[in-house]
């Protein structure tokens, strides 16, 4: 097999047909085409400027490589695996359209600082793209929140009916998650957006070269710091990646629920058809296919980041092989980051909430024992002492079968004679969600709150530089 042209000159033949195989990386990293090529031609316009080159040289490298674009893009380009990898497709393309400068373009860069600026730009592309789909998902958790204020469902810990809560106010702690996720993202950015051009293979160059303006027209904060770092940094991945996970963490949280909830023990959904899928056996069927598939995936970007983590734990500095194992691993991420989230945004467009059902299961649990508790601190009890009452009160329903608001009031002066028939308007389950306006509270005004701080920060988001 003939040898790759941009390391052959020391080898006798090249690689052996299962080696080039195994080695290939162009059938997926040709994905960061345009990221490759806006990088290389930043570094040919700074070549020109800085005099490496002549600056009809870097103009007829811009130009071509753009030419090499237009063919990517269209269809036309012949990618071809003997050279291994899109960095060196494009730069062979490059050379035929452009002539023998088409190899100066190289000139005080290596491969792997080539390819860890292509990589960085790639990654910030997609977290932007996953940034969006998140903000997406944020208002459409808004507006539903907005449609159901009123609507009163269990709140439960340890997936036991705890206390009532509003459907609003349930629906708006996805919404502060996806908030979080954003920011984190913003956060992971600011460390991705470092330019490693100008470390060349690892101890930097001797031409007279410009990273930091190469660096300023991609886009990028700054530059490296070391050159053996820069080159074998892979950090901003890894966070990519645990970024994409705690996404899908979030999101399969979500799933996990709409699961449940589509379940008709508690019916407190109805599916769109959109999203669900039948059965091969049973007719009556509506499988909550999409949310399954979409909590199991969420396996997949958590395998991507400790792949990663199990490829970088051993290696010495600075650039190894090893670390092209980066590349599929997000792809993979991403496709499941981004589908995840524009799918999650769809199904809750769609989905039905039942308003009903949701108040019938408030009679299932006693939810309104703590409001019974502090009505009893209110007459001046201790709250230890409420909370004992409040158990006995619990017991004595549960043995007739009733709810704490339908024992009688002489059953319940039984168990304290302080209590009065105002009892009955605090136990109600609407009255319990009104009471608490605590900050981040489900009360009214406390979710009218949320919902005024998260429309203001997703206005803020739109309006950013970085959008």
């Amino acid at each position: 097999m003939s040898t790759n042209q941009s390391w052959g000159g020391r080898f006798a033949e090249g690689p052996a047909e299962a080696v080039a195989r195994y080695t290939d990386s162009q059938t997926f990293d040709r994905a960061l085409y345009a990221q490759d090529i806006r990088a290389s031609q930043a570094h040919a316009r700074m070549l020109g400027r800085q005099g490496v080159i002549t600056p009809q040289e870097a103009s007829a490298l811009v130009e071509g490589l753009e030419r090499v674009r237009r063919e990517i893009e269209d269809g036309s380009f012949v990618w071809r695996s003997e050279l291994e990898d899109v960095h060196m497709n494009i730069e062979a393309r490059l050379t035929e359209l452009a002539g023998e400068v088409g190899k100066k373009l190289h000139t005080g860069r290596s491969r792997n600082d080539q390819v860890g600026l292509t990589f960085r730009l790639f990654v910030a592309d997609k977290l932007r793209a996953w940034q969006e789909g998140a903000a997406t998902l944020c208002a459409v958790l808004l507006d539903r929140a907005a449609e159901h204020r009123d609507v009163i469902l269990p709140g439960c810990t340890h997936l036991q009916p705890a206390q009532p809560v509003s459907l609003a106010h349930h629906l708006l702690a996805y919404a502060w998650m996806f908030r979080r996720d954003v920011e984190r993202l913003d956060d992971t950015l600011a460390r991705v957006r470092v330019s490693p051009l100008g470390a060349a293979a690892l101890a930097g160059t001797t031409y007279p070269l410009d990273p930091a303006s190469v660096a300023a027209e991609v886009g990028f904060a700054g530059i490296y710091g070391n050159s053996m770092d820069a080159v074998s940094d892979r950090d901003f991945v890894l966070e990519a990646l645990f970024g994409g996970s705690l996404v899908m963490m979030h999101l399969s949280r979500l799933c996990e629920e709409i699961i449940l909830w589509a379940n008709p023990a508690f019916g407190f959904v109805r599916l769109p058809d959109a999203y669900s899928t039948g059965s091969s056996i049973m007719p009556q069927k509506k499988n909550p296919d999409v949310a399954e598939l979409m909590r199991g995936k969420t396996g997949r970007v958590y395998g991507a980041l400790l792949g990663l983590l199990t490829v970088m734990k051993g290696l010495p500095l600075a650039y190894n092989r090893d670390m092209q194992e980066d590349k599929e691993g997000f792809l993979d991420a991403d496709r499941t980051v981004s589908s995840s989230l524009r799918i999650m945004a769809g199904l809750l467009e769609e989905i039905a909430f039942r308003p009903e059902r949701m108040r019938e299961a408030c009679k299932l649990g006693f939810l309104n024992a703590t409001e019974l508790a502090d009505y009893l601190v209110g007459k001046g009890l201790p709250f230890r002492e409420a909370h004992h009452i409040t158990g006995q009160a619990v017991a004595a329903a549960e043995k007739e079968g009733k709810g704490l608001e339908e024992l009688t009031l002489p059953e319940l002066q039984a168990l304290d004679p302080r209590i009065d028939d105002d009892v009955y308007s605090v136990l109600a389950y609407t009255a319990a969600v009104q009471r608490r306006e605590t900050p981040g509270g489900t009360g009214p005004h406390s979710v009218s709150r949320q919902l005024e701080q998260l429309r203001g920060w997703l206005d803020l988001f739109h309006t950013s530089p970085n959008s």
